[in-house]
């Protein structure tokens, strides 16, 4: 047995090694997951050293042999609590719903260590291997029913909410573990809970986790991008090209010079497309060269801008803005004949986030357009690649926020009292490096 769990420790680390290298998102649920491999293989480490304890009853001492299965037992109840914040944030990110039993989680997580620390540690002796046993070894079947029950319920209260994969990687490990526990609780001298947990985090790892699948992700997106960028709207370039072509033969004035300035700075903007990310100063000044355009092409159409200087540093996706401001004149504006005003705004939030504003006094949502937009940006990660139709830009600007800075980051929309409506665009608010 001490070889299995050697052998396991081992098979982690890679994963472990893996993992860390390939840099991932600061995200709540990339933490969680981060801790919960470092808890695995510390967990392990003690797991390997009480089945060599145990078995060593008559060299090893009594005080050593306790301290290690306390030590063995309290990571265990970690990582199944660790394993229980990683569902439920998962959950929570796909369904919406607020982590709702986290204060009894950790309550019980309180107690259930403080029980390991203070119980009576007991060893059974038998012709087949010693274990340990007892009230003391009972923490580990309690703890490990209490938060499978909550993990559960989580999945099956928000069970149509759930993309299938996640579904299936939740499902996958919930039963691994399942199986494990009851395989050791009938027969106490097989000592395979580690390999239990160690299945669990691979099917994590594997399905949700793998570097290589955040990488494919990453690609299909920039793929999307070039998509949208080749398009960039070809009514918005004949038109405007139109445009300065009417301007210049109606007179020589230095007006066209400036729109052309413009529309070529715009497209060399535009062209990044190697930079998943580029500073908020980056995207403005390509937003300011579209809507100078826009503004040009429609006279009636006003745009202000109120960005708080100190975020002009601040890394966001690129090419994010001007889809979402795209959307407010082409289809918020049209019905007023491009008469109106939107306004963009930048400014610091709680917890270093930053939220970037996109108001118009468009004509707003007709029907039952709202509740469209909103089900599309909520459910995005089971939308399709989309290479056409009116929501393309905003599905693409709400994956690669989801993406790029973590799942708790995103647009949504709110209609505004006075009419129009407020794109709401919520990023990480820190420079790189700070």
């Amino acid at each position: 047995m001490l070889r299995m769990e050697i052998a396991l420790f081992f098979v982690l680390a890679f994963v472990a090694y893996v993992f860390f290298s390939a840099g991932g998102k600061n995200t709540l649920l990339h933490r969680t997951f981060s801790a919960l491999l470092i808890t695995m293989l510390v967990h392990l480490v003690f797991d390997a050293a009480t089945i060599y304890s145990v078995n060593h009853l008559d060299t090893v001492p009594v005080f050593i042999n306790d301290a290690l299965h306390r030590l063995f037992i309290g990571t265990m109840v970690l990582v199944v609590y660790l394993f229980y914040q990683y569902i439920a944030i998962l959950v929570e990110e796909e369904s919406g719903k607020p982590r709702n039993l986290d204060t009894f989680a950790k309550v019980f997580l309180a107690a259930a260590e403080f029980g390991v620390l203070v119980l009576p540690v007991h060893y059974a002796v038998t012709r087949d291997g010693n274990y340990s046993d007892g009230i003391h070894a009972s923490v580990c079947y309690i703890t490990m029913a209490f938060y499978l029950f909550f993990c559960v319920w989580l999945l099956l209260h928000s069970w149509k909410l759930i993309d299938p994969k996640k579904k299936f990687a939740i499902g996958a490990a919930l039963v691994i573990e399942v199986i494990v526990s009851l395989l050791q609780a009938i027969n106490p001298t097989w000592l395979i809970s580690g390999m239990g947990l160690t299945l669990m985090t691979m099917s994590f790892y594997l399905t949700l986790e793998n570097p290589d699948i955040l990488r494919a992700e990453l690609t299909e997106q920039k793929m999307s991008m070039l998509y949208l960028k080749s398009q960039v709207n070809p009514h918005f370039l004949y038109n405007t090209l139109d445009t300065i072509r009417i301007q210049a033969q109606l007179n020589g004035d230095k007006k066209v010079a400036d729109l052309l300035m413009q529309l070529v700075d715009f497209f060399r903007l535009s062209v990044k497309v190697d930079q998943p990310m580029v500073t908020l100063d980056d995207e403005m000044a390509l937003l300011e060269a579209y809507m100078l355009l826009m503004c040009y092409r429609y006279p009636e159409l006003h745009c202000e801008y109120d960005i708080d200087p100190d975020l002009g540093g601040v890394q966001v996706p690129n090419f994010i803005l001007q889809p979402i401001v795209e959307n407010s004149v082409l289809h918020g504006m049209k019905n007023k004949g491009y008469r109106g005003e939107i306004r963009i705004a930048a400014r610091k939030t709680a917890e270093d986030r930053m939220e970037i504003l996109v108001c118009d006094t468009g004509s707003g949502f007709s029907g039952e357009k709202k509740s469209v937009i909103d089900q599309m940006l909520q459910s995005y990660a089971k939308q399709p690649a989309k290479l056409e139709g009116n929501s393309i830009g905003i599905l693409n600007v709400q994956k690669r926020i989801k993406l790029l800075c973590g799942r708790e980051y995103g647009l949504w929309y709110t209609e505004n009292p006075t009419g129009g409506v407020t794109a709401h665009i919520l990023l990480p608010g820190k420079e790189t490096g700070k």
